[in-house]
C-alpha cells in the first residue's frame, strides 16, 4: 500500500502563500491553499483601481488559473474560522474541515480604528479589490453630487477629500486623487470646477512616510504640496463622521474619508491561542514556526519577528515572498532529513513610494532616489512583478497613456446601489 503524501494545507494565498507553494514543487508533498477569495490579488498597486488608474482584472489573477498546472495543488474556496492543533484540522465557516501535516499561515491584515471600529463606514480602508471599487465609487460619486449641489457649503465638502494616515497607502491615494481632480477631470464637469477640489492629508506622526528617512520623507511632502494636497502633521483625527473629520482641535467638513492608518492581523492568534503583539501578529520562531507547535508556520502580516536591525519586519510584499521562500525550504529539509536551514534572515531589498505620476522616492540602502527617474523604477519594478505578458503590457500601456494624455479609463461607477440613493458616507 502506497504511503499517503505528506500533506501541506496553505491559508491564504497573498504573497507569502504562494511563493510557499511555488518553492514546493517537486516536494514529496500535496498542496492544499484555502482562501476566502478566489483570486491573487498584486496588493501594491491596489490604490491604483481606486483612483481610477487600472482595472480589477489587470491587478488580480484567479487562483485555479495560476495552479492550473499543478497537479500536487488543490484549491479550495472557504473562509477559515479555527485551528484545532491536536486534530491538525482547519475548520470553515460554513461547516466542513480539511486535515493538515503542516499548515502554513498566510493569512494577512485587515483595517485597524485604534478602537475606533465605528468610524469604518465613513472611512473605508483599502486592502481588497472590493475596498477598492468601494473607495473609486464614493470619489467619483462626490463628484457626481457636487455638480448637482447648488449650496456652497455643501458642495465644499464633497469636493473635500480627507485621508487618515501618511504611510506609502495614504500618500498614493492622496497624490493620485489630487491629480484626478486638478488635472483629468477638470474638462468633463459644467457646474463646478474640480480645480477647486481640496485633498488633506492627515498623519497623526511629525512626518509623513515614517518609513523613510527624513529627506526622503520632506521631498515627498513638497511633491505632494506641488499636486495640492494639503499635508497636516502632528494632529491625530479624533473623530469620523459622515460630516467630516477632527483633528488638531479643529472641524473639516467632508463627504468622502479614506483610511490608511493602521492595520490589524487576522485572528490567526486567536485560532490558536498563541502569543501575539499589540496588533494580533503571531510572535514567532526563528524558523517561522507557532510557539508550541513545530507543524504550524505562519508568514507575511501573519506574523512579527524582528530583522537584522532588531525592528519588526516591515508587512510588505518582499518580506512576504521571503518568508514563504524560507518556510518552503524548511519543509523541504525535514521531508529529506537534511539539518534544518540557518533561521530566517529577511533582506531588505529596497522601499518605494509613488507622488502622481511624475515623482516617486526610492531607498535601497546603498543609494536613495527621488523624482522622475524613481517614479520610471518604480514603475518598470512593480510591471516586472505582475504575473504574466498581457497583464504586463496592460499596466504599461495603461500607465503610458495616464502620462501622456492624462486619461485615466477605469472611471465606471460601479455596485453598490444606484448612486443617487447610495449612502452619504
Amino acid at each position: 500500500m502506497e504511503t499517503p503524501l505528506h500533506h501541506v494545507v496553505v491559508v491564504g494565498a497573498g504573497f507569502g502563500g504562494l511563493h510557499a507553494v511555488q518553492k514546493l514543487k517537486g516536494a514529496p508533498v500535496r498542496i492544499t491553499i484555502v482562501d476566502r477569495r478566489n483570486h491573487h490579488l498584486f496588493q501594491p498597486l491596489l490604490y491604483q483601481v481606486a483612483t481610477t488608474s487600472l482595472a480589477t482584472s489587470e491587478i488580480a489573477w484567479p487562483v485555479r488559473h495560476l495552479m492550473a498546472r499543478r497537479k500536487d495543488v488543490t484549491t479550495l474556496l472557504a473562509s477559515v474560522d479555527g485551528i484545532d492543533p491536536a486534530g491538525k484540522t482547519v475548520s470553515f465557516e460554513d461547516g466542513g474541515s480539511v486535515a493538515y501535516d503542516t499548515l502554513i499561515l498566510a493569512t494577512g491584515a485587515r483595517h485597524a480604528y485604534f478602537g475606533h471600529d465605528e468610524w469604518e463606514p465613513f472611512a473605508p480602508g483599502l486592502k481588497t479589490l472590493e475596498d477598492a471599487t468601494t473607495i473609486r465609487r464614493r470619489v467619483l460619486i462626490a463628484f457626481e453630487r457636487a455638480e448637482r449641489e447648488a449650496d456652497p457649503q455643501k458642495r465644499a465638502a464633497l469636493l473635500t477629500f480627507v485621508i487618515i494616515g501618511a504611510g506609502p497607502t495614504g500618500v498614493e491615494l492622496a497624490g493620485t486623487i489630487a491629480e484626478l481632480a486638478h488635472e483629468n477631470l477638470v474638462e468633463d464637469f459644467r457646474a463646478i470646477d474640480t480645480r477647486k477640489s481640496r485633498v488633506v492629508l492627515i498623519e497623526a506622526g511629525p512626518r509623513i512616510l515614517p518609513g523613510f528617512t527624513e529627506d526622503l520623507s520632506a521631498y515627498a511632502e513638497k511633491a505632494l504640496e506641488r499636486l495640492g494636497v494639503e499635508v497636516r502633521t502632528g494632529a491625530p483625527v479624533t473623530e469620523c463622521s459622515a460630516e467630516g473629520v477632527t483633528f488638531g482641535g479643529q472641524v473639516l467638513p467632508a463627504r468622502t474619508i479614506l483610511w490608511g492608518a493602521g492595520v490589524q492581523a487576522s485572528p490567526a492568534a486567536q485560532w490558536l491561542g498563541a502569543p501575539a503583539d499589540g496588533v494580533g501578529r503571531l510572535l514567532v520562531e526563528p524558523d517561522l514556526t507557532v510557539p508550541g507547535h513545530k507543524d504550524i508556520f505562519a508568514v507575511g502580516d501573519t506574523v512579527s519577528i524582528a530583522g537584522p536591525d532588531g525592528a519588526p519586519v516591515p508587512g510588505i510584499a518582499p518580506a512576504a515572498k521571503q518568508e514563504g521562500v524560507y518556510v518552503a525550504s524548511v519543509i523541504k529539509a525535514r521531508l529529506a532529513g537534511k539539518p534544518a536551514p540557518a533561521p530566517f534572515h529577511y533582506r531588505h531589498v529596497g522601499s518605494l513610494a509613488t507622488i502622481g505620476k511624475r515623482a516617486a522616492i526610492a531607498d535601497f540602502g546603498w543609494i536613495k532616489v527621488k523624482g522622475s527617474f524613481a517614479w520610471w523604477l518604480w514603475g518598470i519594478i512593480h510591471i516586472y512583478f505582475l504575473i504574466g505578458l498581457r497583464n504586463r503590457l496592460g499596466v504599461a500601456l495603461s500607465w503610458l497613456w495616464i502620462y501622456l494624455l492624462g486619461h485615466r479609463s477605469a472611471r465606471l461607477i460601479t455596485q453598490g446601489r444606484q448612486w443617487a440613493g447610495e449612502e452619504k458616507t
